[in-house]
Order: structure tokens, then C-alpha cells, then sequence
């Protein structure tokens, strides 16, 4: 057996679709290799040159995970959350036969298990709809998600999965305001990542290994994350 590494994050990228509710990501060259010969660094015969980059964020941009405290005012911020909880194992569930702006039930939770041939326990469930490649990079991936319902959250959390992940930008579809998933995430002390790609990757593999490491934001009520599988075939 050997181990394969699939990268499951998105590109961070200027003025990349964003949630409804966000603004998208600043992201420019601020000083570059040809301007910073100005400054004279280095030697003459080994001159020192370097390029930064101005990033201007949201912590819910791109691939990233929800800190409790993002929709519980009592809840811990990102900083306050044990790394543990962000890496373990896991499994990806074939939804790519929800349509745009579908429902993931508990119903379809219990088949898309069946199918995958593991047993939800402790897992990391991610949920594979197939927007991304429907519809990336689209402003129509900002408005088209399908959402889990509440029983398919209470479903999860029965089963001891306290972080589950989704393409495109939310649990919840954009066409309307409830937000009943991210308040039975809030009630139930569970918390999800967004905006996660290649899990068709995924599908079939069974359980794998899972990180998705947020940065140590002081009060953080999210991050970005750099997520990926560690699958063995």
C-alpha cells in the first residue's frame, strides 16, 4: 500500500465568490523582485530582492472551518479549539445526485454510508454534491448549494461527528435566511468546514486521513484552512 496526498483547498484569489453575507478577498502584489532593487540590499555583485503580497480577508474565505464561536456568542473561538479536533479520520459521501439548491436528508446520509462502506463513528464526513465542478468559478456556486437539513445534522452528531465539510460556500442554501443548519451545528456543538474541493477524489476510497489545520487567529471566528486526505491505495 502507499500513501497519496489529494489536496482538497482552494486557490486564495483576488476578488475569488464569496458567501452572499462576505465580502470577497483582497489579495495584490505589494513589492515585487524589480521594484525592491531600489532599496539596494545585498551586495552590489549579489543584490537581495523579494517579493510580498497584500492579503485582505474575511476568516470565512475560501477553504476554511467555523469556529464555534462563530454562530454562539459562548462559543470558543478558533484559537481556543484543540488541534485534535481538525485532523482524524474520515470519509466521503457521494451526494453529486442532490440538484442545485437540493436537500441532503437523513435519508440520504444513511444510503450515502451504506455506499461508502464505512460506519460513521468519530468520523470527519464530507459531503461530495459536485457544485465545484458544476459551476466553479461561477458566481452561480455562490448561489446554488444544495444544504443539509437539521436531521441529517442530528444524524452526525448522534454518530459522534463534530466536524463535517461541504463544497461551495455554506451548509445552508442561499435561498433563504433560517440558517436551521448552522443553528443545529450551534445547539449540538458541532461545527463544519466550507468551500472544500476534489472530494469526487475521494469517493470509493473508504476511510482516510483527514487535516484541515486552521491558522491560531486570536478570537477567531473561523480560518482559512490548507486541507487534504492522506488516502492509501
Amino acid at each position: 500500500m502507499t500513501k497519496k496526498i489529494i489536496d482538497l483547498s482552494m486557490h486564495i484569489e483576488d476578488n475569488m465568490p464569496s458567501h452572499k453575507l462576505f465580502q470577497s478577498p483582497i489579495y495584490l502584489k505589494h513589492l515585487d523582485h524589480e521594484s525592491t532593487k531600489a532599496l539596494n540590499l545585498g551586495i552590489p555583485e549579489d543584490p537581495m530582492t523579494f517579493q510580498t503580497n497584500y492579503i485582505g480577508m474575511l476568516d470565512h474565505v475560501g477553504t476554511h472551518v467555523d469556529a464555534f464561536l462563530h454562530v454562539n456568542p459562548n462559543g470558543a473561538s478558533i484559537d481556543e479549539m484543540p488541534l485534535e479536533m481538525f485532523m482524524g479520520k474520515a470519509v466521503c459521501f457521494d451526494m453529486r445526485h442532490i440538484p442545485d439548491l437540493g436537500d441532503i436528508d437523513a435519508t440520504e446520509m444513511e444510503k450515502a454510508e451504506k455506499a461508502a462502506g464505512v460506519t460513521v463513528d468519530g468520523h470527519i464526513v464530507l459531503l461530495c454534491t459536485g457544485l465545484t465542478e458544476r459551476h466553479y468559478p461561477s458566481i452561480d456556486v455562490c448561489w446554488k448549494n444544495p444544504g443539509l437539513t437539521v436531521d441529517a445534522t442530528e444524524w452526525l452528531a448522534a454518530r459522534n461527528s463534530k466536524l463535517h465539510g461541504v463544497e461551495g460556500p455554506s451548509t445552508d442554501k442561499p435561498t433563504d435566511n433560517i440558517f436551521a443548519q448552522h443553528r443545529a451545528c450551534r445547539d449540538l456543538g458541532v461545527t463544519h468546514y466550507e468551500w472544500l474541493v476534489n472530494l469526487d477524489k475521494l469517493i470509493g476510497k473508504g476511510e482516510f486521513q483527514f487535516q484541515g489545520v486552521p491558522i491560531k487567529f486570536k478570537g477567531g471566528s473561523g480560518s482559512p484552512v490548507r486541507a487534504f486526505a492522506i488516502v492509501e491505495e
